[in-house]
């Protein structure tokens, strides 16, 4: 731990992203099993084969430049187009295995560590739900600042094509710096990357992220902790009002370590008369065992 942070370097856990970093498998009959011995030829050998080669590489290039510098190969070799589709079909995208379990452990006692935070809120004391969070100050940790810069440029692409699509004004810049610019000259300069903590009986009620004027259409969250052994319940839910009929919920089903992107306020969505606007909210229902962790990363800052 350096400076209030952890190191995850070295023995980060393999990662499985969505688009494959392209490396070389051995034929299907000589390719080896992640635990030893020879993987039977046919359709499922050539995936398995496949899917351990790319595990392994890409742990190797997360050991060789560091885990924070890792996030932005394994950011950039996702399937964009991919995670685009399900984004404009469903309202959101799940991306499995965006943290290892080493590294979710390590992310969540940051929690403990109330020097890299700015604010700490009880969410029954503002009528929120129950269980609290803490806002990261900056500069914010690595890893996290890493994740935050490297995710906003192909989610900018997406969220530029949506506020075309629904005759909104705002633009966003390819580089994420230059969009918290706008965000401090408009007097939105503190940090909005969070850390959210659960226990038993605790939920979050359903809710916008917007924090200001300047507000970017999309974010993410990673849970930290594993369903069936952390906690139990706690489920991430989606609704989506959409002009002249009753919402509509999505239970996101999620992983230790798996990223889901969610949009903050609308989506568009296509009707008989063209696109119209889908208005989104989001929440965590009720923990009923354990306790459960989550990184929250929004893009824009707050007043």
């Amino acid at each position: 731990m350096t400076n209030g942070e952890f190191d995850f370097g070295g023995g980060a856990a393999e990662r499985k992203p969505r688009k494959p970093l392209p490396v070389s498998v051995a034929p299907p009959t000589q390719a080896a099993a992640p635990g030893g011995g020879a993987i039977p030829a046919g359709d499922n050998a050539d995936a398995a084969a496949q899917a351990a080669a790319n595990a392994l590489a890409l742990a190797n290039a997360r050991k060789a430049v560091g885990a924070a510098a890792g996030i932005a190969v394994h950011v950039a070799g996702l399937d964009w187009q991919a995670i685009a589709d399900e984004l404009n079909a469903h309202g959101y995208a799940i991306v499995p295995g965006m943290l290892g379990a080493d590294e979710c452990v390590a992310m969540a006692a940051q929690y403990r560590q109330a020097s890299l935070f700015r604010s700490r809120v009880v969410m029954a004391q503002h009528g929120f739900g129950s269980g609290e969070y803490q806002y990261f100050r900056y500069p914010l940790p690595s890893m996290i600042s890493a994740l935050r810069q490297s995710l906003y440029g192909p989610l900018a692409d997406i969220a530029n094509r949506w506020h075309e699509l629904m005759d909104m004004e705002a633009r966003f810049p390819p580089d994420h710096a230059d969009f918290l610019a706008r965000c401090h000259a408009a007097g939105q300069q503190r940090p909005t990357p969070l850390m959210l903590q659960y226990g038993a009986g605790d939920y979050n009620c359903l809710h916008q992220d917007l924090y200001g004027e300047h507000v970017f259409p999309l974010q993410a969250a990673i849970l930290l902790s594993q369903p069936g052994k952390d906690f139990e319940g706690g489920e991430f839910v989606l609704t989506e009002q959409r002009p002249r009929m009753q919402s509509r919920v999505e239970v996101v089903p999620l992983k230790r370590g798996d990223m889901v992107i969610f949009p903050v306020n609308h989506r568009p969505a296509q009707g008989a008369r063209g696109v119209y606007r889908v208005a989104m909210r989001h929440g965590v229902s009720r923990i009923r065992t354990g306790s459960r962790h989550t990184l929250g990363l929004i893009f824009h800052d707050a007043t």
